[in-house]
């Protein structure tokens, strides 16, 4: 999937969990970073793409082990012990990642170091990708305008 759809999905999934949590900007900029993590691996992502990325990308490859959910439960687990209150945010925007990508015909393993993959058919960019890319920025932008009271005014 493209960068700008796992943004949109997990905006929307901000928007919906942001009510019950507590610290609601470390949450936002928290999901919103994660969700950029999984890429690191690949040069033409992001954070790829910063000189400080391509060590790791020497000892990984891409949709590999840093495409995992053990590899998620792994840090959730560890940052949870150092920075709590970034737990949730950064579990919500690294899983929607990965199971964004579970539906690339590239897919992911889930379970690293397990063979077993998990994928789809949604070809990254392509037109089944822009047609969810639509919908989620409608979505998103319904559900921002019922989240800040929009609907108060005109209902």
């Amino acid at each position: 999937m493209l960068l700008k759809t796992h943004y949109l999905i997990t905006i929307f999934f901000i928007l919906l969990f942001i009510p019950i949590v507590e610290h609601k900007i470390i949450f936002f900029v928290v999901a919103l970073i994660a969700t950029q993590i999984p890429d690191v691996d690949a040069r033409y992502s992001k954070l790829g793409s910063k000189k400080i990325a391509r060590i790791l990308q020497w000892f990984t490859k891409h949709r590999g082990m840093i495409h995992s959910f053990t590899f998620l439960l792994s840090l959730t687990i560890i940052l949870v012990l150092i920075f709590p209150i970034a737990g949730f945010g950064f579990f919500l925007g690294y899983g929607l990642h990965l199971f964004a990508d579970s539906f690339t015909p590239d897919g992911i393993r889930p379970f690293y170091p397990s063979k077993k993959s998990s994928s789809w058919k949604i070809r990254t960019g392509g037109k089944i990708e822009k047609i969810i890319l639509g919908i989620l920025a409608i979505a998103d932008i319904v559900l921002l305008l019922k989240r800040v009271g929009f609907y108060n005014y005109i209902l």
